[in-house]
């Protein structure tokens, strides 16, 4: 892997969150009973005639500006053509030389364009439906056919499976945000191909590249990056060449089978779509796109940076917008850095993938336990505690730490504690005044259990040095 440099560009397919089809009056759905949402627009019969989808243009344009894309003064729609049992028309309605966004930059990768089209129908192989008797048989399900699509397509700036997920993320994070689709991939409303290839090391040329298809999750694409990444240097150094072709990764196998070969532009005999106008933004069209834009995940990770919260921790609470909710609501009354600290560490540890709104912890809550701590009332690991009984139930810190009795040990008290646990301990005390002062934690934790973690560490520390004269 030293002498060789992977090349990815990735292709994301984004299913708009609009109310109907992007060329027809059909209502969008998912899990409908099959062919019963369509109509002869989206099956392609003669004469029926699309129309553009208003809001699908909308949305594109909201796109193009949250990936600060130059946005065309007039694109067009053109016909890719494609004999396949899931396109009824036997062509696809896409846009290709001049698309609706042009480049731009989310990250630090380049996007090299995102244009409008429809989905395809749904094809149902055997063995995948009950319905399906011929082990050799497939069926097409319409309902999908017609659905609003932005392709986003990427330079080949991508040099790892890791970096691939990692703006993949970002980018469904910046999707979900702007509210223009639900991004579920489980549901093929984000789907992402990949177009892998490999160089020396410091070579300046593209090798041959591959596509693998319809990666639905990110450990999938992950996975099926490096799997093809390894195949091709093993090909080359065995002294073969990779062939341009397009792959299906196995994620329960990790196999990497061949599709066919891959299509270039013109196998598609792209020519402008005569039954739609051009698509000219005009500004008052622009002027909407620009103020439905939110506050993006990217912005909101530079402003909790510059309240001092470490990058990777901004990134957490910008990239998840429901922590990032939840950071901010409880903002005006915490330190920045301990809330971000809680919140993305203790806070997460307890909720997992939960929103915390689903959970009974109210942001003020937790302000106050952060006050219990800096007040030297409650240690930090009796906080823990008390945090996870707001998770589950609610209610006011100070009077958790008063029913169980999570109070701070300390006083007289935590002085005979600690005089216990020295005399239970001989060979540790021994270490500590032979010049081993790290031997202390050995200590600490029979201190924390006698106390049920209500003592504070570091005042367990001061005794025992005060005790031993150090």
């Amino acid at each position: 892997m030293a002498d060789w440099e992977p090349v990815i560009g990735l292709e994301i397919h984004v299913q708009l969150q609009t109310r109907t089809k992007m060329f027809c009056s059909c209502e969008l759905s998912f899990g409908e009973e099959p062919n019963t949402r369509t109509c002869p627009v989206c099956l392609g019969l003669p004469g029926a005639l699309p129309v553009a989808n208003a809001e699908a243009v909308h949305y594109a344009l909201m796109i193009g500006m949250a990936l600060d894309c130059e946005i065309a003064p007039r694109s067009i729609f053109h016909r890719k053509n494609y004999f396949y049992p899931d396109s009824p028309k036997a062509y696809q309605i896409s846009q290709y030389d001049i698309p609706i966004c042009g480049p731009g930059r989310l990250g630090d990768i380049r996007i090299h364009r995102a244009h409008l089209e429809e989905d395809a129908a749904k094809l149902v192989h055997a063995g995948a439906s009950g319905r399906i008797h011929s082990a050799e048989s497939s069926v097409v399900d319409f309902n999908r056919c017609g659905t609003p699509l932005v392709e986003i397509v990427t330079e080949p700036d991508v040099r790892s499976a890791q970096q691939a997920s990692e703006w993949l993320r970002l980018l469904r994070v910046t999707l979900r945000q702007l509210g223009v689709s639900d991004v579920n991939m489980e549901e093929g409303s984000l789907r992402c191909d990949a177009n892998v290839s490999i160089r020396p090391v410091g070579s300046d040329e593209l090798g041959t590249k591959t596509e693998l298809k319809n990666m639905n999750s990110f450990r999938y694409l992950e996975r099926g990056v490096d799997a093809e990444i390894a195949r091709q240097i093993a090909i080359v150094e065995d002294g073969g060449a990779v062939t341009q072709e397009t792959l299906h990764f196995d994620p329960r196998s990790g196999a990497l089978s061949s599709l066919r070969s891959k299509e270039e532009a013109h196998d598609y005999r792209y020519f402008p779509e005569p039954d739609l106008v051009p698509i000219a933004p005009t500004d008052e069209m622009l002027e909407r796109a620009r103020a439905a834009l939110p506050e993006l995940p990217a912005a909101r990770a530079e402003r909790f940076e510059a309240l001092g919260v470490p990058a990777a921790q901004a990134r957490q609470l910008a990239f998840r917008a429901e922590l990032g909710d939840f950071y901010e609501a409880a903002l005006e009354g915490a330190e920045p850095v301990a809330l971000a600290n809680w919140v993305t560490g203790e806070l997460v540890a307890q909720i997992g993938d939960r929103d915390p709104a689903q959970t009974n912890v109210e942001p003020a809550a937790l302000v106050q336990l952060l006050r219990l701590i800096e007040g030297g009332d409650i240690s930090a690991s009796a906080a823990k505690e008390v945090l996870g009984v707001l998770v589950e139930e609610g209610g006011d810190p100070a009077a958790v730490v008063q029913e169980r009795g999570l109070g701070k040990a300390g006083g007289d008290e935590l002085s005979a504690i600690v005089d216990q646990a020295m005399a239970d301990n001989p060979d540790v005390v021994e270490k500590i005044k032979g010049g081993n002062p790290k031997a202390i934690g050995a200590l600490i934790g029979p201190v924390m259990k006698a106390t049920k973690g209500t003592a504070d560490g570091g005042e367990v520390q001061r005794l025992v040095r005060e005790k031993l004269g150090l």
